[in-house]
């Protein structure tokens, strides 16, 4: 973690205000700035892929004693052995930071979302803040990958313990962990593979959370099962080695078959599809997992508690089964409460991504007595603000927004608008500071495969952008400030845009109303549509928006994650242009050029090639404005004292958020700094739909 000498160092310059130097006339389009250097970056470790984790049977296996007594010697449990896989995962200890760890204590999160209910595959929210993470396991796993050089890069095994390509590369067969249960008891299977794959991800009436459609695994993409333990994929295209990330969190991580089947509309006649997305309500405790906690507790607009999975298929190297902590706290309140509660102790960890608490959280982390670490990572968290381009009749468009459609799909007006936006104020808005750089758009500054050469910026020049609306014919005629449409558009009335936020974070509200500023002083209308962020999210897909603000998604931070989302490579994969209702898509060339690229990149096996290609995609990107990036800044991890096993240089996000980068399974506090934090000590999980645990 970061040492106290850089944190002040840090600190001494936030009323510092970075300078960029602007070489080029302002409406000429040039190469993006550099960042600034911003000191007291964590350091990252980097090790070899293989050497995080491997599947092996150990000479005897052990878990709390309490676990043994209470549930094993009365008949409750199978002995521990019985419980885990033939040949658990098994975490190496030379990649644990701090060793083999110890049973006990608690993780107390704070967030700021609310839980849905409990059913992932059908698209409901647990209120994020690391809870599905805890709960959900996927077929290959992502976030240690920060820790491996890029030319080492690929998922590591998890649900799928191994694969193995055909000779032709267009058959992939998976296998999977042989014995591994859900926390019920119930033997996980390929069973519960097909039906997420057949039942969630394929069936068109159901949208897994993290939006999975059969796009995300290639055009054309089947799988089948071979038997109980093995899958098979089948590919349109030769060693698409790609897909794998996207069978990681969070697009492939399976569901109970045997508790949600009960509630399809395909198994089960009486029910309708709204019926099984709902079928598990928040209320509902106990839903069968395979991640390493279970929900036994839920107190509305309070806290979810989970405890430990006693079926949990993962052990360290002395055959310890993990996790290690043994209850999970969710207070439910706001994510700029999470921050100052873990900075102030009263919470044990936050992914600080909010730049306005940046400040303050310093300054505290800084002083002997804090209870927290804190450690920036690179500069991965950003902002676009991105343009509905669909003129096919996605999201039912009024006369007014398909005229804005159509501006939106017009290369000058996009670049008017690019060049109407003063990043650095908007950047200093939210934290003054080496914090915030400019960002055109296209791919992350912080992911190994920018390269900044290849990046288009058109520097802010508002009379140029005022110049260029003027010649795609839009002026203010009735004088109030803001330019019409044409005579025959949209009634000739002023150009108003709806921009569509969430209301979840500050720094989105205040990234809008910077955007909103900005726009009034070229002459465009915006009015905010801020909702929260489930509402946000089924509008954002439903293609209701003229604009969309949005935060970094894993293909823009890492690109090797979620890639197909880059550009509309398929009918549902973009953000901002998907096909309307009878299916098609109005591609314009520059976007057509971008799928290209970004299917290449996908079907490419060869490094040299696929950086080549992303700087491809990169000045196509910036050069069309693909989207216009606003601005971005680095995260912080900030984790209690008390634990250790923390990966240093562990990034907030990169493929994941760090409630997966961390290994939170691995994460233990010592003997001697445990705290009395546990509401259910000694009880473990309950039967589906009981409530609350049993002891």
């Amino acid at each position: 973690m970061t040492s106290n000498r850089h944190l002040r160092a840090v600190a001494a310059l936030m009323l510092g205000v970075s300078a960029f130097a602007m070489t080029a006339s302002a409406s000429e389009p040039t190469v993006a700035p550099e960042a600034p250097p911003f000191p007291g970056q964590g350091k990252i470790t980097y090790v070899p892929r293989d050497s995080i984790l491997e599947f092996k049977a150990l000479p005897k296996y052990s878990e709390p004693d309490w676990v043994t007594e209470k549930f094993v010697a009365t008949g409750k449990l199978p002995p521990v052995e019985q419980r885990l896989p033939k040949e658990p995962l098994v975490y190496k200890t030379g990649n644990m930071p701090d060793g083999i760890g110890v049973y006990g204590d608690t993780l107390r999160h704070v967030i700021g979302g609310r839980p849905e209910g409990w059913n992932y595959s059908a698209g409901q929210t647990q209120g994020w803040g690391g809870i599905d993470i805890a709960m959900s396991e996927c077929l290959t796993r992502t976030a240690p990958l920060f820790q491996v050089k890029a030319d080492d890069v690929e998922p590591l095994p998890n649900l799928a313990r191994s694969w193995e390509w055909s000779q032709d590369g267009h058959k992939l067969t998976m296998h999977l962990v042989e014995g591994a249960k859900w926390s019920d008891g119930v033997n996980f299977t390929s069973d519960d593979v097909m039906f997420y794959w057949n039942d969630n991800v394929v069936d068109p009436n159901v949208t897994p959370l993290n939006g999975a459609s059969p796009e995300t695994f290639g055009e054309g993409t089947t799988l089948k099962a071979v038997d109980a333990y093995t899958v098979e994929w089948t590919f349109k295209d030769a060693f698409p080695r790609q897909h794998l990330f996207a069978m990681a969190y969070g697009t492939f991580c399976p569901g109970p078959a045997h508790i949600l089947k009960t509630k399809h509309p395909k198994y089960n006649k009486d029910v309708t599809y709204d019926q099984y997305k709902n079928g598990f309500p928040a209320q509902y405790m106990n839903i069968p997992v395979m991640g390493a906690w279970v929900p036994v507790s839920y107190r509305p607009d309070d806290m979810i508690v989970l405890r430990r999975n006693p079926y949990y298929w993962k052990v360290d190297e002395a055959g310890h089964q993990l996790p290690y902590v043994n209850e999970l706290h969710y207070k439910l309140s706001t994510w700029a409460d999470r921050d100052v509660q873990a900075i102030a102790g009263s919470g044990d960890f936050s992914n600080l991504e909010q730049p306005e608490n940046f400040v303050e959280s310093l300054k505290r982390a800084a002083q002997e007595s804090a209870p927290a670490r804190l450690a920036f990572g690179a500069r991965l968290i950003g902002y676009n603000l991105h343009m509905n381009f669909s003129a096919n009749g996605w999201g039912e468009p009024d006369e007014r927004a398909k005229a804005v459609r159509a501006l939106n799909r017009n290369r000058d007006f996009r670049k008017a608008i690019t060049m109407a936006v003063d990043r650095k104020k908007i950047g200093d808005s939210l934290v003054k500071g080496p914090f915030t750089s400019i960002y055109p758009g296209g791919i992350s500054s912080g992911t190994s495969f920018y390269d900044r050469q290849s990046t288009v910026y058109y520097p802010f020049d508002l009379e140029g952008a005022k110049a260029l609306l003027e010649k795609i014919g839009l002026k203010d005629t009735d004088g109030n400030g803001f330019v019409n449409f044409p005579a025959g558009t949209a009634g000739g009335d002023d150009v108003q845009i709806v921009l569509l936020s969430t209301s979840d974070y500050g720094t989105d509200r205040n990234l809008a109303e910077g955007v909103i500023g900005q726009m009034e002083q070229l002459g465009i209308k915006v009015t905010l549509n801020s909702l929260d962020g489930v509402k946000r999210d089924a509008a954002r897909d439903a293609g209701r928006f003229d604009w969309t603000l949005l935060r970094h998604g894993s293909e823009i931070s890492s690109v090797v994650q979620n890639t197909p989302q880059l550009a509309p490579t398929g009918p549902r994969t973009s953000w901002h242009h998907r096909a309307g209702p009878d299916g098609t898509m109005d591609l314009m060339p520059f976007e057509t050029e971008m799928v290209a690229t970004v299917n290449s990149f996908i079907a490419s096996n060869d490094n040299a090639e696929r950086q080549d290609l992303m700087k491809k995609y990169q000045k196509i990107a910036t050069e069309n404005v693909d989207t216009v990036g606003l601005t971005e800044y680095p995260g912080a991890l900030i984790i209690n004292k008390r634990f250790s096993n923390i990966p240093p240089g562990a990034p907030i996000y990169m493929f994941n958020w760090a409630e997966d980068t961390i290994l939170r399974e691995r994460v233990f506090v010592s003997a001697d700094k445990q705290g009395d934090y546990e509401l259910f000590k000694q009880q473990l999980p309950g039967k589906p739909g009981d409530p609350g645990p049993i002891n």
